[in-house]
């Protein structure tokens, strides 16, 4: 009876001592709840910000890239073929460059290339076998190369499969889950793991891949040829959608056309310019069991499968201009072949004399002003901010035709101009229609609200939003958009009511940490299945203090040279708020200035304990702030002030232009060239830089005294240099206490 009345007096005991504990237990776990949220918080608003940063640079970028394109098409519209700027860029433009399909053999002839005894890489035979693919793959993933003879010989037999294919592949389930992957970007390691997780491409295994395989990432050219010869093996598994960087315009500026030039010397030309075409060919979009519908970048409120599965698609060699008007003729001479291209029409010629006299008298024709030379410049003109309705109009105004003529025309002359301009208006209608198809399904991106407005961010496509997805989805019996196009940070994400799901391949976008990749797989329930992953190890040791840290840094180490870039700029900016040239400011006009100056829509308030160290009382000293930017020129005695700024801040401009006048692809250009180049540069931007600053610029850079520069060495020769110590970052990165 003790011993059963001692143990229920203990067990009271110890009811009661837990009662009171529980109280003070409870507490601090609800402190260390809250702390911890309030931390995790905070870590979640420097990433979103750092996120920020890192795409609307990227943006950015995007939007000057179109903005120079645009320019050039200028000067292609508006001077004479004798001039000096447009003769610069003309060759990207020429579309007669592009041969007939019958002479293309003969241009890319692979069979006189001889493979050097001591070549170590793999062999391929056609018909490929899966040994030859899979001896591909471990190749690259052993940082082999494939020769130039194979490359070419793989790239033809791609060219010719990709003609037989529609605009939209149609792909079933069928009792088998597909593969769906997005933006790659030159990542090869994360194709790899894609592989190493869900197995290789085979009949067992489809997979779709949608788009922007090349540009930014060091591999670009191995994700292509891989991704090609699994087509090749199985071209009914393997589906590949255009992306908006599948275009050579593009890539000049994105890392992709340096790339290939760089691993193959000899023969790069001959690859890119097959590459150009196979692009033109790549497939739009894909539907799966008719009711997913993926394309690359989105859709609008006009886009009509309809439409995009009757287009020439390969007529778009650039989704950034609209293509060469199809030629009219006779009714008489009809035949089958009326929609050849003026492109098909005149390509090929050589060098004959007849070739030389038909490419003769099509230039002449676009310097005329006649109505009719107003229509063949109508058809070219790039107009990516406009709406539809408005390229129409500027196109009819440009062509003539509403306007009166000047004098009277015989009768049956008014009666022919009448049904030519009418055919022609119509043409152009079609083509433009057509075009901003195209750009809409590459360059696009959703939005949050309803409605649909020009992209006026990336600089082309539109945004759309829920209800745009709700109509085109519904008018072609579809359930769900699949696009990629935007760098996600877990590699995924759904909107517009689950409607919408963007899907991004390429983890570490824009720094070790930054993002995850992702991939779905998707069965015969269409429910869509998202496995993630990051490709790089060193990141997944990381603890999410320091991976957030680490990407931040990275974030501000590009925004201080964006700052420093625009250093002028906004010295003169911030002197509007400093009328009595005190030199400082409030931190209010701080933040108006930097985002009138940079335009990058970033939360500057926010951003401002990351790039703002010394200020008192709500007051800045901007030119103490921009040493405080620790960002230094290492070449600021070559040249002088304008000029350096310049170069900084259009660094990327300039080696775009770079690319475009070495036409022999040497990576050389000679002082002439350079100061042809800054002079169109000068041009774009409105300018004025002297030719004996240019050509100071050019004596200074030339190290050896060979009357010519390197590209490459002198790109690299002037980056600015980023001086913040790792233990000042580390300090202002410290997580809150």
């Amino acid at each position: 009876m003790g011993c059963g009345k001692s143990k229920t007096n203990d067990l009271q005991v110890k009811k009661c001592d837990k009662g009171h504990i529980s109280v003070p237990a409870m507490r601090a776990a609800l402190l260390i709840q809250r702390w911890y949220r309030q931390y995790v918080a905070r870590l979640e608003v420097r990433r979103r910000c750092t996120w920020n940063i890192f795409q609307s640079i990227e943006y950015a970028g995007e939007q000057d890239q179109i903005k120079l394109y645009n320019f050039f098409t200028y000067l292609m519209e508006h001077f004479t073929p004798a001039n000096s700027e447009r003769n610069l860029i003309s060759h990207i433009f020429r579309e007669n460059d592009m041969l007939k399909d019958i002479e293309w053999e003969r241009y890319f002839n692979y069979k006189n290339i001889e493979i050097p005894e001591d070549y170590c890489g793999p062999h391929l035979t056609f018909p490929l076998t899966v040994s030859n693919v899979t001896e591909l793959v471990e190749a690259f993933r052993n940082k082999q190369q494939l020769h130039s003879r194979y490359v070419l010989q793989l790239l033809g037999e791609t060219w010719r499969l990709l003609r037989l294919l529609p605009n939209i592949n149609h792909v079933s389930t069928c009792h088998k889950e597909i593969t769906i992957c997005g933006d790659l970007h030159g990542h090869l390691e994360d194709l790899l793991l894609i592989f190493y997780k869900n197995g290789l491409p085979s009949m067992e295994t489809p997979y779709v891949f949608n788009g922007d395989y090349v540009d930014r990432g060091k591999n670009s050219i191995e994700i292509l040829l891989i991704l090609f010869a699994f087509l090749l093996l199985y071209p009914h598994d393997v589906h590949l959608n255009r992306g908006n960087h599948e275009d050579h315009i593009v890539n000049l500026r994105y890392g992709f056309t340096k790339e290939v030039l760089g691993k193959y010397r000899l023969h790069g030309k001959k690859i890119l310019k097959l590459l150009q075409k196979i692009f033109s060919w790549m497939p739009l979009a894909t539907v799966i069991d008719n009711k997913i519908l993926i394309v690359h970048g989105g859709i609008s409120d006009t886009t009509d499968l309809n439409i995009i599965a009757k287009m020439d698609r390969h007529r778009y060699v650039s989704s950034l201009k609209p293509p060469k008007q199809r030629r009219p003729l006779p009714k008489s001479k009809a035949t089958s072949d009326h929609d050849i291209d003026v492109e098909e029409a005149e390509a090929g010629a050589g060098d004959n004399t007849d070739g030389g006299a038909e490419q003769r008298r099509r230039v002449s024709s676009l310097t005329n002003s006649s109505p009719s030379a107003g229509l063949q410049r109508a058809m070219v003109q790039r107009r990516s901010l406009q709406t539809l309705d408005d390229e129409l109009q500027e196109r009819r105004r440009q062509a003539g035709l509403n306007m009166g003529s000047p004098h009277r025309e015989p009768a049956n002359h008014q009666s022919f101009c009448s049904d030519a301009d009418a055919e022609l208006t119509e043409a152009v209608e079609a083509d433009a229609e057509e075009w901003k198809q195209i750009v809409d399904l590459l360059w696009s991106d959703p939005m949050t609200v309803d409605g649909c407005m020009p992209n006026e961010v990336r600089g082309g496509g539109c945004y759309w939003g829920p209800d745009v997805t709700e109509e085109v989805l519904n008018r072609h019996h579809m359930q769900l958009l699949i696009r990629s196009h935007e760098c996600k940070q877990e590699g995924y994400e759904f909107c517009h009511n689950r409607r919408v799901l963007t899907i991004f391949s390429a983890s570490n976008y824009y720094d070790e940490g930054s993002n995850r990749g992702a991939y779905i797989r998707l069965g015969p329930d269409l429910v869509p299945r998202v496995i993630q992953y990051q490709a790089t190890r060193t990141t997944l040791d990381l603890t999410l203090r320091q991976s957030v840290g680490r990407t931040e840094r990275s974030a501000m180490r590009a925004l201080r040279q964006q700052l420093f870039a625009h250093k002028s700029d906004l010295t003169s900016a911030f002197q509007q708020y400093d009328p009595d040239n005190t030199g400082w400011i409030s931190l209010k006009d701080w933040a108006v200035a930097l985002e009138t100056v940079l335009h990058l829509a970033l939360p500057w308030r926010v951003l401002r304990s990351q790039l703002v160290n010394s200020a008192q009382d709500g007051m800045l000293d901007y030119h103490s702030w921009f040493r405080e930017l620790a960002i230094s020129n290492p070449n600021k005695d070559l040249a002088d002030t304008n000029v350096l700024e310049t170069l900084y801040k259009h660094h990327s401009n300039l080696e775009t232009i770079f690319r475009i006048i070495d036409t022999d692809n040497s990576g050389l250009i000679s002082f002439e060239e350079f100061r042809q180049t800054w002079r169109l540069l000068s041009s774009h931007l409105k300018m004025d830089i002297s030719d004996e600053a240019i050509m100071d610029l050019a004596h200074s850079i030339d190290f050896n005294k060979d009357g010519s520069i390197d590209i490459n060495e002198f790109m690299e020769a002037f980056r600015l240099v980023d001086n913040t110590h790792h233990d000042i970052s580390s300090n202002q990165n410290r997580a809150p206490p």
